[in-house]
């Protein structure tokens, strides 16, 4: 059965269950970049995938190729937080934004099925797994992974 529209506002885990909502891969930070390392199982990857992060001292973004992939944005693309937004549909970008508030002042994660408008014109739906980055008991930022999930409405 297909969904029909995008997960429940509901839909916020603690932190322990971190390694249980991170099912497509598992979010790492080196020097240089942010990526996914994929799990091994037998699901068919994604057509696109990738992690991504938000500081929320300046709402910096740092993305992953797979994100811009979904976006339909050039690789490497200096794109703000603001911008960004205007790419959500309306009810997806205002889920979102409840969705992030409550992550940040709960310490929760959470997932959402958003639906996006590439700049141009072409709608996709992606899976947005968010959770907390925290430092000395703070949210100092978000960090998740952003997947390409269309197929999934179609």
């Amino acid at each position: 059965m297909r969904p029909r529209e995008p997960l429940a506002l509901h839909h916020s885990w603690p932190l322990v269950e971190s390694d249980r909502r991170f099912v497509d891969g598992i979010v790492h930070r080196d020097a240089h970049d942010i990526v996914v390392a994929r799990s091994t199982g037998t699901d068919p990857a994604p057509a696109a995938i990738g992690a991504w992060e938000c500081d929320l001292a300046d709402d910096a973004l740092t993305w992953a190729d797979g994100v811009y992939d979904i976006f339909g944005l050039p690789r490497g693309a200096a794109m703000t937080r603001a911008e960004t937004l205007t790419l959500y549909r309306p009810d997806s970008g205002a889920a979102m934004e409840r969705l992030r508030a409550h992550a940040i002042r709960h310490r929760r994660g959470f997932t959402l099925d958003a639906q996006i408008a590439r700049p141009c014109g072409t709608p996709r739906w992606m899976r947005l797994i968010a959770a907390p980055v925290c430092a000395d008991g703070h949210v100092v930022a978000l960090h998740g992974i952003k997947q390409d999930v269309t197929h999934l409405y179609i």
